[in-house]
């Protein structure tokens, strides 16, 4: 059993970092950012104008009491200000509020800004150091952790990014407490994925909280991150497949929250329907057993999560959308299966009558 208030440490030589998950944290920001060995630094607080009016003069504090020079610059909440336009447009406020290769950027927001914000590192001066405080599920189990950043194009998630790892991840509970239901439950799709792949005995734990509650254990959350970590440990610029394993449910999944205007469809709710699509193939082509894939879907259930495709949302749609998906290879798909919960793997078996087939299940 981890503690209450565990760490967990990402070993990746010189790009080593810790996360700490702690209730109460933001408010000690400053100083353990500081304790990390990025002291004295002005700092580039990122953030959505939602987060920013609900923990950004906190964290503004936190910083100022440490020695920090921060400046704060927001974005319109939501997936649209992943993008091109909106990182140029924080770079070129960065260089006006006087930062230059020696400032600090710091991510407080869900995974649109973690990503947005960890580009705007990798990019700016040709590299910050950064750090993440994720507010949301979705960022605090999976998307703050593992280096991935980037930003969306109308052809697809994600196209544009750079692998930039942050300095450090601090992660606080008590921000949940702010989400709207809607956003709070569509994270639990990413812990669940989680417990698909490498701990099949999370999915009783996940399915034993209650979707009303914000009550989030610390330990549930560093047993996510601690999942995540080994798999970043193993294969941190994917290039030996076993961080393709994170991807499961995605490929669908991106394809359909593409297939709507960014922001319609949260990923997590898209993602919910590409792990059912996953369900049935690794059903059709894996040997998976009908029950284990129920009880995967009872979870899903169990968090308000989808399970039926809009019908406004085509096939055809959904099919070109995911073509131009990172995970296809030479034009082939890297497909993530399940033999077992607990147990998945890559093939490329899947072909596109597959892809269809599984698509059109969803309905």
């Amino acid at each position: 059993m981890l503690p209450a208030m565990p760490t967990v440490h990402v070993d990746l030589a010189e790009r080593s970092y810790d996360v700490i998950v702690e209730a109460g944290i933001l408010c000690q920001a400053g100083e353990r950012i500081a304790n990390a060995g990025l002291a004295g630094r002005r700092a580039a607080i990122v953030s959505d104008e939602t987060v920013a009016a609900l923990h950004g003069a906190t964290l503004v504090s936190a910083l100022e009491a440490a020695g920090f020079r921060p400046t704060l610059h927001t974005v319109p909440a939501g997936e649209a200000s992943k993008s091109l336009s909106h990182a140029e447009s924080l770079c070129r406020e960065m260089i006006r509020a006087g930062h230059d290769r020696k400032s600090l950027v710091v991510a407080l927001g869900g995974g649109v800004v973690g990503d947005l914000a960890g580009f705007v590192a990798a990019i700016f001066y040709r590299g910050l150091p950064f750090v993440q405080i994720p507010t949301t599920i979705v960022a605090q189990v999976d998307s703050s952790v593992g280096g991935k950043t980037g930003v969306n194009v109308a052809e697809g998630k994600n196209l544009l990014g750079a692998f930039h790892q942050p300095r450090l991840v601090l992660v606080d509970p008590e921000t949940l407490r702010t989400l709207p239901d809607r956003e709070f439950h569509e994270g639990f799709a990413e812990a669940i994925k989680h417990a698909a792949i490498r701990d099949a005995a999370m999915l009783d734990d996940l399915a034993a909280l209650d979707p009303a509650s914000r009550e989030v254990p610390a330990d549930l959350i560093a047993r996510n991150i601690a999942i995540k970590a080994r798999v970043v440990e193993s294969d941190e610029y994917e290039t030996r497949e076993i961080r393709a394993l994170l991807n499961f449910g995605h490929t669908i999944g991106h394809g359909i929250e593409a297939s709507v205007p960014y922001g319609e469809m949260l990923h997590g709710e898209a993602i919910s329907l590409g792990m059912r699509a996953a369900l049935f193939l690794s059903e059709q082509r894996a040997g998976l057993a009908p029950e284990a894939a129920a009880r995967i879907l009872a979870v899903l259930g169990h968090f308000r999560l989808p399970l039926t495709l809009p019908a406004t949302i085509t096939t055809d749609t959904v099919m070109e959308k995911l073509a131009r998906d990172k995970k296809f290879s030479a034009g082939a798909i890297r497909f993530v299966v399940l033999d077992a919960p607990g147990t998945a793997r890559v093939t490329d078996s899947i072909t596109a009558v597959d892809l269809r087939e599984a698509i059109d299940h969803l309905r």
